[in-house]
C-alpha cells in the first residue's frame, strides 16, 4: 500500500482500552480499477448483430486486461433464441456467459423485437400466427415493399407470444446472481424505445406501459432498465410519464445515446437520471466508438466522463472492438474508473496498539465515497484479526454503519464521515485454538466492507489484500492483563 503518514500517539487511554499508544494510519487510494457489485464496465459481446463485438475474441479471452470490466452485455434479437414457438436455443447466451461467469463476472441482457439489419427480429412464426406489423425501410418509415418487419407493439397476438417468451426467459434468469440487469428491450427498433429508424410510427403511453408491465410481471428480483428514449419528446423538467412510472416499479434508467452527437448535444437526459441515481444504478451506453470517432463526435472522449458525472452513472459500456477501445482510451478509462459507481476510501483508521483480552477494542475510521453514485448494494465495515499463520481469530462488524449512507460529491469534494465502533474481545478471541483456552498475542489487523456477518463483498482501493477483499492495516497486541 502507498501509505500516508503513519502516526503513533503516545500516552492516550481510550475508555476500557489499556495501552500506551494509538496507531493511526492514513492509507492512500491505490488508483486501481475496482470490480464491485452494481457497477463497472460492460462489454458489448453482442451489439444486436451477433458478429459485433465478441466475435474476434478467442474462447479463452475474457478481457482480463480491461480495468473495471464487471459484466458482458448480450443484446440480441428474440428470433435467435426462439426460432420455433416454444422451442428455445439458449446457446447464444449460455456460451459467452459461461466464459465470464467462470471469471466471477456477470452478464446483462437485452432481447430486441425490431432491427434495421434483419427482417425478423421478432420470430417470423409470430407474424404467421396472425400478429400485425409493418414493413419498413430505414429512413423512410412504413413501406409496403420495405425489407424489414416491425410488430405492432400493442397487437394482442404479439403480446401473447412475447409474454410466453418472457416467462421462459425469467425462469432462467430472474434472481440469478450471474445477472447484473436486464433491459426492457421489446419496444422500439434495437430495443431502444423509439421507432425513428424503423416504422416512424408514434406509440402512446399505454403501449409503452404494457411493455414495462410485462417485464415487471416476470422479473420480480432482477434489476430491470428502461431506455431514456421511451420518454421521447415527452421528457420535460427531468420527468416523463413513462420513466416516472418505471421508477415507481423499481426499474432503473439507461441512456444509449452518449456521443452519438458532439458538444452540447453529446447527451440529452441527464436530468431524467436525477430521480433514479439516488435509488438505482444508472447505466450509460456510448455510441459505437468507431462511428462516433469517424463523425468527429468523440474527440478526446472527455464528454463520456462528463456524462458519468452528470448522470451519476454506475455502469458504462465498451461499445466497440474492446482492445482498440482500450488502447486508444487508456487514460480516459482510468479517469472514468476513479469516478464510475462508488469508490469507498478509508481516509484514516486508528486503534490502540495494545489492548487487554478482557476489555474492548475501539476502532475509529474516516470513510469517504469518491465515486459519483451511492453504494446502493450497501455494506458494513469489519475488523478481522489474524494470527501469524493467517488464521482468523476475531471478526468484528460495525453493524450500525451502512456505507450506503456515504454521500457523493464532485471530484475530491465528497464529505468524509467519522465512525467509531467499540468491539468486545472477550470471550471469543482464540489463538492456536484449544478448548476453553484464550491466548494473548500479536495479531494482524485487517479492514473490509461486506455483510453483517463479516463476509467481505466490496473491493477497496487499498493494497495488502489477503485475496478475499480484506486489507491489512497493521497489528494489534492483545495482552493477558491481569
Amino acid at each position: 500500500m502507498s501509505w500516508g503518514k503513519c502516526v503513533l500517539l503516545t500516552a492516550l487511554l481510550l475508555g476500557n482500552c489499556v495501552g500506551g499508544e494509538i496507531v493511526v494510519v492514513r492509507p492512500e487510494d491505490t488508483g486501481e480499477a475496482l470490480v464491485n457489485p452494481g457497477m463497472g464496465w460492460g462489454f458489448h459481446f453482442y451489439s444486436n448483430i451477433p458478429t459485433n463485438y465478441g466475435s474476434k475474441l478467442a474462447p479463452s479471452d475474457t478481457l482480463d486486461d480491461f480495468p473495471g470490466l464487471s459484466h458482458i452485455y448480450l443484446r440480441i434479437p428474440w428470433s435467435y433464441l426462439e426460432p420455433q414457438e416454444g422451442k428455445f436455443d439458449w446457446s447464444a447466451l449460455d456460451v459467452p456467459a459461461q466464459r465470464w461467469i467462470d471469471k466471477g463476472r456477470q452478464i446483462a441482457l437485452r432481447i430486441s423485437c425490431s432491427e434495421s439489419w434483419m427482417r425478423y427480429a421478432t420470430p417470423q412464426w409470430v407474424q404467421k400466427a396472425g400478429a400485425k406489423g409493418y414493413n419498413f425501410t430505414v429512413g423512410k418509415g412504413v413501406d409496403p415493399n420495405g425489407p424489414f418487419w416491425e410488430p405492432d407493439y400493442k397487437d394482442p397476438i404479439f403480446l401473447e407470444k412475447l409474454d410466453n417468451f418472457l416467462a421462459a426467459l425469467a425462469k432462467r434468469y430472474d434472481g440469478s446472481a450471474d445477472v447484473a440487469f436486464i433491459d426492457i428491450g421489446s419496444f422500439g427498433v434495437w430495443g431502444e424505445g423509439h421507432t425513428w429508424a424503423s416504422s416512424k410510427l408514434p406509440f402512446d403511453y399505454e403501449t409503452r406501459k404494457i411493455h414495462v408491465d410485462l417485464y415487471c410481471k416476470h422479473f420480480r428480483e432482477t434489476l430491470l432498465a428502461i431506455n431514456d428514449d421511451f420518454a421521447g419528446p415527452d421528457a420535460k423538467g427531468g420527468h416523463s410519464a413513462i420513466t416516472d412510472y418505471a421508477l415507481s416499479k423499481g426499474v432503473t434508467l439507461r441512456d444509449d445515446s452518449i456521443l452519438v452527437q458532439a458538444g452540447k448535444n453529446a447527451y440529452f437526459h441527464a436530468d431524467l437520471a436525477e430521480a433514479f441515481w439516488p435509488k438505482l444504478p444508472v447505466i450509460l451506453e456510448c455510441e459505437h466508438y468507431g462511428s462516433s470517432k469517424k463523425r468527429g463526435c468523440w474527440q478526446d472522449g472527455s464528454l463520456y466522463l462528463q456524462a458519468v458525472e452528470d448522470y451519476h452513472a454506475s455502469y458504462a459500456s465498451i461499445h466497440w472492438w474492446p482492445r482498440e477501445f482500450l488502447e486508444e482510451n487508456r487514460d480516459l478509462i482510468r479517469r472514468i474508473n476513479l469516478r464510475l459507481g462508488y469508490r469507498l476510501q478509508l481516509v484514516e483508521a486508528s486503534w490502540p496498539s495494545e489492548v487487554d483480552i478482557d476489555s474492548d477494542l475501539r476502532f475509529a475510521a474516516k470513510w469517504r465515497n469518491a465515486g459519483v453514485a451511492p453504494c446502493l448494494a450497501g455494506g458494513y465495515p469489519a475488523v478481522t484479526l489474524k494470527d501469524d499463520k493467517g488464521g482468523i481469530v476475531g471478526v468484528f462488524v460495525d453493524e450500525g454503519f451502512d456505507v450506503r449512507s456515504l454521500p457523493v460529491g464532485p471530484p475530491g469534494e465528497a464529505k468524509v464521515v467519522d465512525r467509531e465502533a467499540i468491539f468486545v474481545l472477550s470471550p471469543l478471541l482464540y489463538s492456536n485454538w484449544r478448548p476453553g483456552v484464550r491466548q494473548p498475542g500479536a495479531y494482524e489487523l485487517y479492514v473490509s466492507v461486506g455483510t453483517r456477518t463479516g463476509t467481505p463483498r466490496i473491493a477497496l482501493p487499498l493494497s495488502r489484500d489477503d485475496g478475499q477483499r480484506r486489507y491489512r492495516l497493521g497489528t494489534l497486541s492483545v495482552t493477558s492483563g491481569k
